[in-house]
């Protein structure tokens, strides 16, 4: 059995000047997880948050520790406003993370949705669909391992997790036949201060993939908050590690898709540039330096 913990991050606010609070981008996304390795990742989130919040290692109740979240939003502010030793913070965290992800053999899925200067959104529409095309991505997942699954959201409000599932649900228990059926229920929701699980992805969503997208899609709206130039390091030293733990494939007409998807209906570009780092430059000694890794196929909705 695998679990995959899904949250958002951005909502449907139309990008203008006018409103430079409005995120750019809007990301839901989260990690897939064997069930049989759920209580070690648990046990180390809870290490990494004693970690960096000193204060819980004299919680005496183990619920004080796992209400007590750390969010994306908290390590985007260190790096927007921090001193030297916040930003370092941040980046360990980040890093850490990680780690934990690739140690417990996670995998991670999200939809990436760019919005278009000046036009307004239908939220509903690109919550909706994005959550159907990660059930889409998690049953291929489960498919090729034989295996089934549950989708957990992180909760919203009841009439927006009611109408955001229904798209599933109808997949599912359709009179043609189910489309997704190693997913073994439509996606149930919970909340991010009782499961572990949605802590994990709300930091992989909020504090990674959310800034690291506007740093790239949307670096020239200088004027919108969420644009901040420190969110490029973000992209630089931790995206070539996201991109190893996505679930890609291909489809039947040999297209890449799954993983992290990106829609951009700004410029049209692919999710291969949320990867893609910079080549250093050449050495002082006139040495050709070492080939880089090449960067992720472009994933894209079949």
């Amino acid at each position: 059995m695998y679990l995959c913990y899904v949250d958002e991050s951005g909502d449907g606010q139309t990008v203008h000047p006018s409103t430079p609070e409005a995120p750019p981008v809007m990301v839901i996304g989260g990690i897939v997880v064997e069930e049989s390795a759920l209580r070690a990742l648990t046990w180390d989130f809870i290490a990494l948050k004693k970690q960096f919040r000193p204060t819980l290692r004299n919680a005496v109740k183990l619920s004080e520790v796992i209400r007590t979240e750390i969010k994306g939003s908290d390590i985007r502010g260190h790096l927007r406003n921090g001193n030297r030793n916040q930003v370092r913070l941040a980046h360990g965290l980040i890093d850490k993370l990680l780690t934990m992800l690739e140690r417990h053999g996670c995998r991670v899925l999200a939809k990436i949705c760019v919005k278009q200067d000046g036009v307004v959104n239908v939220e509903d529409a690109m919550y909706g669909s994005s959550v159907a095309s990660l059930c889409a991505h998690f049953e291929h997942f489960l498919a090729e391992r034989e295996d089934r699954g549950v989708v957990i959201l992180d909760s919203r409000t009841k009439s927006k997790n009611v109408d955001n599932v229904h798209c599933v649900t109808t997949r599912k228990f359709r009179a043609g036949g189910d489309l997704m059926p190693h997913v073994v229920e439509s996606p149930v929701f919970g909340h991010s201060d009782s499961h572990i699980g949605l802590q994990v992805a709300d930091l992989l969503v909020s504090a990674v993939l959310f800034p690291a997208a506007c740093a790239t899609y949307a670096e020239d709206l200088t004027w919108n908050t969420h644009c901040h130039p420190a969110y490029a390091a973000i992209r630089e030293r931790h995206c070539s590690r996201v991109g190893e733990l996505q679930h890609r494939y291909r489809t039947a007409t040999g297209k890449w898709t799954g993983g992290v998807v990106v829609s951009d209906r700004r410029r049209g570009r692919s999710a291969a540039e949320l990867f893609r780092v910079a080549a250093p430059a050449p050495a002082a000694t006139g040495l050709i330096p070492a080939q880089q890794q090449p960067a992720a196929p472009a994933a894209t909705d079949s």
